[in-house]
């Protein structure tokens, strides 16, 4: 379940940092868009981008927010990804996350797939 404090966070704008793990145990970190999707965290990406391929291989995520209202109050979420979404059931999570940062639609000039994460360890502020 989310918190209601890392869902307000997670339904604004704030762009997250998503971090995977690359196929040698290392990090690999990129800003994602992010939404909420019931009691799950949502992010789009390419279904062969590094990210998709690492999660895909691997599940665990961490991503981690700074509040557009309080940057000083990070977010903090472990998960992992539970499921994958494609074609109409992605692009009505994709069109939604789209218009809350850029007011529209997302185009359709690249395949997108979303990744539904799990959240297992939420944090607010400073630990």
């Amino acid at each position: 379940m989310l918190d209601p404090d890392v869902r307000r966070v997670l339904d604004g704008t704030s762009i997250a940092h998503l971090a995977t793990v690359l196929p040698d145990g290392g990090p690999h970190s990129v800003p994602v868009w992010v939404g909420t999707h019931g009691d799950h965290i949502v992010i789009l990406t390419g279904p062969g981008s590094r990210k998709a391929r690492n999660l895909r291989r691997d599940p665990r995520v961490a991503l981690s927010l700074t509040p557009v209202d309080n940057p000083f109050e990070p977010v903090i979420v472990r998960g992992r990804v539970i499921e994958w979404l494609e074609g109409d059931a992605a692009w009505t999570i994709i069109d939604q996350i789209a218009e809350k940062y850029i007011g529209q639609p997302y185009t359709r000039d690249q395949e997108r797939v979303i990744a539904v994460i799990e959240p297992e360890q939420q944090t607010v502020g400073v630990s």
